[in-house]
């Protein structure tokens, strides 16, 4: 019998001790569980840069912004949603989700009820306090803050990322970066527009260059008379408006087919937009909700802002 053969023969007559045999059936099972462990679990970064980690794809998610709600219906999430706030109305799907409260005030009991494994939060539209006792419950939160055309693809990926829908997510992501490049390609050597972009009545509001629509305005060929202020949608009065004398003023308004703020405007004759017709409506949903129909908003506007250009030619010398 060669020595191989009698240490196996010896192995078999004297057994490992059992504490021993236990002890390695334990690290066969933790190196069996690491490659599912792996494979399971998902890191993505949230736009202030924190990492978020889940154990799966989020099966109960709660958004606390209409255009995280949106969005989620856009990349084939919509299944996964269990809660949202006020004001979710597109789809039509989204408008029968549970409400747990408004952007600006949250129920958190009422979230907690819903036993979300994944919260979609809004980073300046969500009370920080209430996002962070969320939080601190031991729920997972992803902040969103698109500000540039290009975060709003990312958030399409990785929100697909969050909720294995990775496909339509990526899709979501070609379009859009596809729309804004034919948009950058058509527009960009077209005379620049002066313009204010309002976002409220009451108080007035606007919104400056690192704004989400700061850029889209960027890419008509546009001008934001309030661009270089610091807030990221400042209060400013009738008179610095008056003062700016906009060629062409841009609203939403507190409805989808309500212009009501322009037709104010109008008192006003001496403002070279009023005097040019250049007052245009574009639906809010379109243009100040964060997700791929910005791009609907955005043709809309450039081609106001082609309208401003034609009609100069209008004006006497």
């Amino acid at each position: 019998m060669n020595p191989t053969q009698h240490a196996s023969l010896d192995t078999r007559q004297h057994p490992a001790p059992p504490l021993r045999r236990l002890a390695r059936v334990l690290v066969l099972l933790c190196l069996a569980a690491l490659p599912l462990q792996a494979l399971g679990e998902i890191r993505v970064s949230d736009d202030t840069g924190r990492e978020l980690v889940l154990a799966q794809p989020a099966q109960r998610v709660v958004s606390l912004s209409p255009h995280l709600t949106e969005i989620l219906f856009h990349i084939g999430a919509g299944d996964r949603l269990v809660g949202t706030v006020s004001f979710s109305d597109h789809p039509e799907a989204a408008a029968e989700l549970p409400v747990v409260g408004s952007a600006g005030q949250l129920d958190l009991e009422r979230i907690l009820s819903l036993r979300p494994d994944l919260v979609l939060a809004w980073q300046s539209g969500n009370p920080p306090h209430q996002v962070a006792r969320l939080e601190a419950l031991g729920i997972p939160v992803y902040r969103n803050e698109p500000r540039r055309l290009e975060d709003l693809a990312r958030t399409l990926e990785r929100l697909s990322l969050v909720t294995d829908r990775q496909a339509a997510g990526r899709d979501q992501a070609i379009a859009l970066r596809a729309g804004v490049e034919a948009l950058q390609t058509r527009y960009a050597e077209r005379p620049p527009v002066r313009l204010f972009y309002q976002i409220w009545d009451q108080p007035l509001m606007t919104i400056n260059d690192a704004h989400l629509i700061g850029e889209v305005i960027d890419l008509c060929g546009g001008v934001n008379v309030f661009g270089s202020e610091t807030a990221l949608a400042p209060r400013v009065s009738r008179e610095a408006v008056l003062a700016a004398n906009p060629e062409v003023i841009v609203a939403g308004g507190s409805g989808e087919d309500n212009h009501g703020w322009l037709e104010d405007w109008r008192r006003w004759q001496g403002l070279t937009a009023v005097q040019r017709e250049n007052l245009f409506f574009i639906p809010p949903s379109l243009i100040q909700r964060h997700t791929p129909r910005i791009l609907e908003g955005a043709e809309l506007l450039c081609q106001h802002l082609d309208e401003a250009r034609a009609r100069r030619s209008e004006v006497s010398p």
